[in-house]
């Protein structure tokens, strides 16, 4: 079997994590934190909040990411901490929904920001998203080395597109007459909207942990993934900082809460109208380069479940020419495009998008047995332990229970998608010659 090629350095690497973490959120709908939590101040200190247990996430996946660098990061790490049966629940939410409806949603929100440019009917949307899905995916068949080049040029231009609204913001934002304006209605917080702001935060920093799954195509792995991790979180989370800082310095707390494209009303309230084309096109660039991302780490998880026998041994081919998961790049175009195609994925999405902070917690909550593993190296030890990884375990069970509360229809239909990978799995165990982990 031809081996996986190892080109991804520090600053590709970095790349990858800035890049898929800032995708559309950021642009269009910190309306969901400023709603939760109504005052300046609570908004900022939600979107900390947030970073930091997503600081605290890297920091945990860094010390695994050290340990262990076969191909498949969480997959991987989940299943050296509690067994095959787990790592493959992992894979399987990412394929049937967590990953491939993530795919989904990103090229919809591309495709309906391109509406504004060039007019298109629900057809057109659609056919819109599947082909930046089928030429992404194109590219990242063609080689690792194209899709991490194209994914660290797409995010310099995202953060300097970043640094453009910011420094305009403040620049041109000091002509308003009233700065970070509060509203009048706030009342007091309660328990449940402040977590329901925190959810919607961490959405937006979603996928910081997708670098992991091409260790084996990254140089030195054990070193460059956990500098990759914390770098690029502590940027992105200081992105973030600042875009929320600017849309409140120019924009009242209110109409902040009730604006579906904020980034675009920012624009018109600077330029006097007509900003909202150009922060289309700025949406556009970044919703393609959190793709790109995306669309390059998931088959890294497909490859290592079929080197494992827990896929079908031929969706985890590697291209002799190319040198990529091409079967594994190829099923999770089409799905993705399939889930457009139903226009029903958003559903589908929504469910099952929280069971990923199920996985976190549990696997950092693993961190203490490996602790225990004799014989075990790693390259990293992560800061704070044994607090820290029981402080992110505890607040990704905390944000999962407030969904469940929340939400209970529709979160247990999309743990049950889930579970449904259990007797999957041991029916699959029984045909199979799997490993003993």
């Amino acid at each position: 079997m031809s081996e996986l090629r190892r080109v991804i350095r520090l600053p590709h690497a970095t790349a990858m994590v800035v890049g898929t973490i800032i995708g559309a959120s950021v642009f269009v709908q910190p309306s969901e934190v400023t709603r939760g939590v109504p005052s300046v101040f609570g908004v900022l200190l939600v979107w900390v909040i947030a970073g930091v247990l997503t600081l605290a996430g890297a920091l945990v996946t860094a010390e695994l990411a050290s340990t262990f660098t076969r191909t498949g990061g969480v997959y991987v790490y989940l299943t050296e901490q509690y067994g095959s049966w787990l790592g493959f629940l992992w894979g399987w939410a990412m394929f049937w929904s967590m990953h491939s409806g993530i795919i989904a949603a990103i090229a919809v929100i591309f495709a309906r920001y391109a509406g504004y440019l060039v007019p298109l009917g629900p057809a057109g949307t659609r056919a819109v998203a599947i082909g930046v899905i089928l030429v992404l995916s194109l590219i990242n068949y063609l080689g690792v080395k194209q899709g991490s080049r194209l994914q660290t040029a797409f995010t310099a231009g995202k953060l300097a597109a970043v640094a453009l609204i910011i420094g305009l913001g403040f620049g041109l934002g000091s002509r308003v007459p009233r700065h970070f304006v509060g509203t009048e209605l706030a009342g007091p917080v309660s328990a449940g909207n402040f977590l329901a702001a925190l959810v919607a935060g961490l959405f937006a920093f979603g996928g910081w942990h997708m670098v992991t799954y091409s260790s084996e195509e990254t140089v030195a792995p054990e070193k460059t993934i956990p500098r990759a991790l914390v770098v690029g979180t502590l940027v992105v989370t200081a992105a973030y900082l600042l875009m929320n800082a600017v849309y409140l310095y120019v924009l009242p707390l209110d109409q902040v809460a009730t604006s579906t494209r904020v980034a675009a009303d920012l624009a018109d309230r600077l330029l006097s109208g007509g900003g909202g084309v150009a922060v289309s096109a700025i949406v556009m660039f970044s919703t393609f380069g959190a793709l790109a991302g995306i669309i390059l780490a998931g088959p890294r998880v497909y490859l290592a479940m079929a080197n494992d026998g827990l896929l079908f041994r031929w969706a985890g081919a590697v291209h002799p020419r190319f040198q990529t998961p091409h079967r594994a790049i190829v099923l999770q175009a089409i799905w993705a495009s399939v889930l457009v195609a139903l226009s029903s994925f958003r559903g589908l999405f929504l469910q099952v998008v929280y069971t990923e902070w199920i996985f976190f917690g549990l696997m950092a909550l693993g961190l203490y047995a490996l602790r225990r593993r004799p014989g075990l190296r790693r390259g990293y030890s992560v800061w704070g332990y044994p607090l820290l990884p029981a402080i992110f375990a505890l607040a990704a069970f905390t944000v999962v229970a407030s969904r469940i509360y929340a939400d209970p229809g529709s979160t247990l239909k999309g743990l049950g998608l889930v579970l449904l990978g259990v007797p999957v799995y041991f029916l699959w165990a029984r045909t199979r010659d799997l490993p003993s982990r």
